[in-house]
């Protein structure tokens, strides 16, 4: 009886921690980010929203740059949406891009860096983790659920590319998030363990990677110094497969150039991807109760990955082809890539169809 009492109380201490209200707000510290006030983004500035930086920090400490985008002249409490992705780019870029389009429809949108890119704090820099960057998007939610113009029972979250897998598992973890997109997304710890298309799923070239991983480590606290993987390469080969040369379209001309942006520049940090070897992203996806709508592109390299994602939250398999179970939701546009979904260069983003899943789950 004694064991249990204790027990008891030590599971009780444990709550308390978890769950205390009393404790200081840090988001009320000024913040220690250097932040670019100019216009500085690789798509216009529209004229029907309002426009400015905020920061956050997530549960680690670190603190996070983000725009906010707010329709003018709006009035009372509003849905929100936190944007964040590609993988390797910055709000300045695609996710930037998002936001501002939900701004116009109606909707307080930001789009921030994750930790350790961009404006983000964080050091060393151009690192990326599952639970962190996942945490990222948690941190946004905390954030826009105390803005007092936002309806806190309204938050709604888009994950571009990369930040597609790390929306649905925040998703999965925070019922806070009443609605989710992810826009040709990408399964980052899929594709760390098994490569494009399988072409790496065994347990020997999974220990090549780890080997490779562990000994640069080594050199890097050796000289002091954190090797980067380069971003999309460049110059381009001419035999290069044609999504690295979409990649190329976008992150290596006026198209999508951005200085802050990894994938325009020197990359991730090499040793950076190391915990996605062993973390799976999607674990849980099968228990999201909110509504899901996975968008990809019918000639995408990367569209098996919201196919996946779609079999683990529905138990149903699908190729090339939209389907719907329940209120997960996989669409597929005719005849777009990968990259179609970055920018309004061709016009396949289907706004419409975002405003009318959010209208419809953030009422």
């Amino acid at each position: 009886m004694k064991k249990l009492i204790l027990l008891a109380g030590f599971l009780g201490m444990m709550l308390t921690a978890c769950t205390n209200k009393e404790q200081k707000n840090e988001n009320d510290m000024n913040t220690t980010l250097e932040l670019t006030q100019e216009w500085d983004k690789v798509f216009p500035k529209s004229d029907k929203v309002d426009h400015k930086k905020v920061t956050f920090k997530n549960r680690y400490g670190i603190e996070l740059a983000a725009d906010m985008y707010t329709p003018k002249n709006a009035e009372g409490k509003l849905a929100a949406i936190a944007v964040s992705g590609p993988f390797g780019a910055v709000k300045e870029q695609t996710s930037g891009l998002y936001a501002q389009h939900m701004a116009e429809r109606g909707f307080l949108t930001i789009a921030f860096d994750p930790s350790y890119t961009g404006e983000s704090g964080g050091e060393p820099r151009q690192m990326a983790s599952p639970d962190i960057n996942t945490e990222d998007f948690l941190a946004a939610v905390d954030f826009l659920s105390v803005q007092e113009n936002v309806d806190a029972e309204r938050i709604g979250i888009i994950g571009i590319c990369g930040w597609g897998g790390m929306a649905v598992n925040a998703a999965a973890l925070d019922p806070r998030i009443k609605a989710t997109v992810a826009s040709t997304m990408y399964d980052m710890s899929k594709v760390t363990v098994e490569g494009y298309f399988g072409s790496e799923d065994t347990k020997e070239k999974r220990m090549e990677k780890r080997k490779a991983i562990a000994q640069q480590r080594t050199e890097d606290y050796r000289t002091g110094t954190y090797k980067r993987a380069g971003g999309v390469i460049d110059p381009l080969p001419d035999d290069a497969p044609q999504f690295v040369k979409d990649y190329y379209d976008y992150y290596k001309t006026p198209r999508g150039y951005h200085k802050r942006s990894g994938n325009s520049n020197d990359g991730w940090n090499t040793t950076g991807c190391q915990s996605f070897l062993n973390q799976p992203l999607l674990a849980w996806a099968h228990e999201i109760e909110n509504p899901v709508l996975l968008i990809h592109g019918e000639k995408a390299h990367s569209r098996y990955f919201s196919e996946y994602a779609f079999e683990k939250m529905t138990g149903k398999h699908v190729e090339g082809q939209s389907a719907v179970v329940g209120n997960k939701e996989l669409m597929i546009i005719p005849g777009a890539v990968h990259t179609d979904l970055y920018d309004d260069k061709n016009g396949k983003i289907p706004y419409d169809k975002l405003e009318a899943f959010f209208n419809e789950n953030l009422k």
